[in-house]
């Protein structure tokens, strides 16, 4: 499948202070931003191949009325069992440029036109993790570097459900992800492949295991 996981975010309480334990852990931060006309703002920690990204609910009127209010913050940020991950998608070469899952087509105030995001038509559905491919993003050989924190292998997303979306089932079988079913909503995210042999569960602060 020519699709590889980009970046992820976890949809968290406003200033994500939960961060703080990344950042204790020798996670480097980057800096931060406000998402105009979608109503959110986040935290990023950026690797050499990807990112992890705390997103919060900034202002829950522009979310709802701006261009962004079909990608549901307000009800994720507040919907008991309702997802609180994003999964952003690249595509790996430039063979194949069709989008990898269907959707429709999100133009945040952020961005300049023609550039937009390909949002998958499971969005409705808060239950899952928003799939979302950019497709104005142009394959690179992404530098996976070595040492602790400065990479991240693979993604493991739980979502506690009986069923999947044709859309997340397509989405799960991209490059660095996997997608499985069980009890709770948890990601476990491994870098540089679990060298040092140590793991941190962060709940429940963040809903969050990582390896390292």
């Amino acid at each position: 499948m020519n699709l590889e996981l980009d970046h992820f975010f976890i949809l968290t309480e406003p200033g994500a202070k939960a961060g703080d334990l990344l950042v204790s852990l020798g996670v480097e931060e980057s800096f931060s931003r406000d998402h105009q006309g979608q109503g959110t703002s986040n935290r990023r920690f950026p690797v050499s191949n990807s990112m992890l990204e705390l997103l919060w609910l900034r202002d829950e009127g522009e979310a709802k009325n701006g261009p962004g209010k079909d990608l549901l913050f307000p009800e994720r940020s507040k919907a008991e069992g309702a997802s609180p991950f994003g999964l952003i998608f690249r595509r790996k070469d430039s063979v194949d440029n069709s989008q990898p899952f269907p959707g429709w087509k999100y133009q945040p105030d952020y961005f300049n036109p023609p550039m937009a995001f390909h949002v998958g038509d499971n969005s409705n559905s808060i239950e899952e993790p928003l799939c979302i491919y950019v497709p104005f993003v142009e394959p690179v050989e992404r530098k996976v570097e070595e040492g602790t924190f400065q990479s991240i292998s693979k993604v493991k997303i739980t979502v506690p459900s009986t069923f999947v979306s044709d859309t997340l089932l397509m989405a799960g079988k991209s490059e660095g992800l996997e997608v499985i079913l069980g009890d709770e909503h948890l990601m476990e995210v491994t870098f540089n492949v679990g060298a040092c042999g140590m793991t941190k569960d962060l709940r429940p602060n963040l809903p969050l295991i990582i390896r390292w």
